[in-house]
């Protein structure tokens, strides 16, 4: 994969280099700010780019604003958030958009390198990865108006674990459910949040993106 990083601490940074380099991938670019994460960005067109959150100048949420941005740009822009903090009102921003080629992972809660190498490979195939205190933490501040009122304790579990980009199967051995059962909760799901068929859309990704923008 073509990567860019932007991570102002200079020995994750080339820590990062050094990893992905030794895994065959190509890292196009590694800067420490959300400016040159912009035009990075916009001039070598990467398959997946690795954001912080905080950077210069004032270390709030300069990095997530530019993956926002960069996404508005070029929808679908594959972008991995990875931080040690969970900003709720940006990030509902961010997964709100162009579904799909997007994850959030915390570096303290990261156990193996091969985990996060697979979800950074799994962000720029297009899917959505999400690290589950995020989601914990998205969940908390989001409202239970509306069809989310309807969901189940049980739906809301099952909706959890499909915001982490589990599959079925996955899920059924996680919950100790049958796969049968797990895919009616998930149709059920899909009917409360008023997701019906289609080929042009992912209805799990659109299912959870619909519960953290309630």
């Amino acid at each position: 994969m073509r990567i860019v990083i932007a991570e102002d601490s200079a020995i994750l940074r080339q820590g990062l280099v050094e990893l992905l380099g030794l895994r065959g991938h190509e890292v196009a670019a590694a800067v420490k700010n959300a400016d040159d994460l912009r035009t990075a960005v916009r001039e070598h067109q990467p398959d997946v780019s690795i954001v912080d959150i905080r950077m210069p100048p004032t270390h709030t949420d300069e990095g997530l604003r530019a993956a926002i941005d960069l996404r508005a740009e070029r929808p679908g822009c594959a972008i991995l958030v990875f931080s040690q903090y969970v900003e709720t009102n940006y990030a509902k921003q961010l997964l709100a958009g162009e579904a799909g080629a997007v994850g959030y992972l915390l570096k303290d809660r990261v156990a193996e390198v091969s985990d996060f190498l697979t979800a950074l490979e799994r962000v720029a195939a297009g899917e959505t990865v999400l690290d589950p205190e995020v989601v914990r933490q998205l969940f908390a501040t989001t409202g239970q108006a509306g069809p989310l009122a309807e969901l189940t304790p049980r739906e809301r579990e099952i909706l959890g674990l499909m915001a982490q980009g589990r599959s079925n199967s996955a899920i059924a051995a996680e919950a100790f459910l049958s796969a049968g059962s797990v895919e009616k909760y998930v149709t059920s799901i899909f009917g409360k949040l008023g997701l019906p068929p289609s080929d042009g859309h992912n209805r799990r990704v659109l299912a959870v993106l619909r519960y953290l923008d309630s």
